[in-house]
């Protein structure tokens, strides 16, 4: 009897010993606030994912749609714009640094918006594609031998690139938009439509204004293509996204991660094309912002009554 009471003993100790979990205390040892944890970088490399099968996807869709920052409801991915804070990075900046630290780059397609996840762009090559003030100014005369005109320098001896942090407010000023590219679809096994972000792309400030007439002074796809420098698989930044808090509005106990920022969509954006036959967007053939906005609620609609019948039926 005495045995059996010893054996009970030792496994409610050990019980005890696993239900107790690790305390993440609030404040550092110094009695600051801790912003950033070391739980993030655990979690970012055992993210959650939900698998769907080949087989049960009966429907998809792919759309592009543009996150302007602008938008009261995106400020959190502009801000901060200072390079140097500690505590917190914007969007960009995040995407910079995961370059830097090794994530592969991919250019667009010729003549098009849309990625092209062939080869991956070699270090000697990015910094090319983010040169400081804007690439739309066709006045503009660049230095391709200057470092000090890229935000990112390439170290051909190491073969490593590094942070040029005095060309950063020069560049991220206008650096306003990103552009995603989503898929839309059903999966029959969960019944429920899903969308998920394939790429991320960082745009240049918009260079299209409108007349009077309210025609476009230069066409929307040649900005659309011209203000995209890369792409950059989602799936593949997600790690570094999952380590960064985004910079808290109003309640700074609110830590939300970049990664959870996208997963639960509290960003907003705006359509400009989807995949169809003739492979364009429609900003190739809606040459006003009137048209520009009948294209957009088209395909609002669209997916809207395709998931209103698949409840229906």
């Amino acid at each position: 009897m005495k045995k059996i009471s010893v054996i009970l003993l030792l496994l409610l100790a050990v019980f005890t010993s696993q239900a107790q979990h690790v305390i993440n205390p609030f404040f550092d040892e110094r009695g600051g606030v801790r912003p950033e944890t070391q739980e993030l970088n655990d979690a970012a490399d055992t993210l959650a994912t939900i698998p769907h099968r080949a087989d049960d996807v009966v429907w998809s869709r792919i759309v592009y749609r543009v996150i302007d920052m602008r938008y009261k409801q995106n400020f959190q991915l502009y801000f901060p714009t200072n390079s140097e804070d500690r505590d917190y990075r914007s969007l960009f900046k995040v995407m910079v640094d995961a370059i830097i630290d090794g994530l592969p780059v991919y250019n667009k397609q010729p003549y098009d918006i849309k990625p092209d996840f062939g080869a991956p762009l070699r270090k000697a090559d990015i910094p090319a594609k983010l040169m400081t003030g804007n690439p739309l100014d066709e006045y503009m005369d660049w230095d391709i031998s200057k470092s000090s005109d890229f935000l990112i320098n390439y170290d051909s001896i190491n073969d490593v690139l590094s942070f040029n942090g005095y060309s950063y407010d020069s560049y991220v000023k206008n650096q306003i938009k990103f552009m995603i590219q989503e898929v839309v679809f059903f999966d029959k096994h969960y019944s429920r439509l899903y969308t998920k972000i394939i790429a991320i792309a960082p745009m240049q400030s918009d260079q299209v204004t409108f007349n009077e007439n309210g025609e476009p002074q230069k066409k929307f796809m040649d900005y659309m293509i011209n203000s995209i420098p890369f792409w950059v698989s989602y799936d593949q930044l997600r790690p570094y996204l999952a380590k960064q808090y985004v910079i808290p509005q109003s309640n700074d106990v609110a830590r939300v991660t970049f990664e959870m920022f996208f997963a639960n969509k509290m960003y907003t954006s705006y359509l400009i094309g989807d995949s169809n036959m003739y492979s364009r967007m429609f900003l190739s053939y809606a040459f006003t912002e009137k048209a520009v906005k009948q294209e957009q609620q088209r395909i609002f609609d669209e997916l809207l009554n395709f998931e209103q019948d698949l409840w229906e039926y």
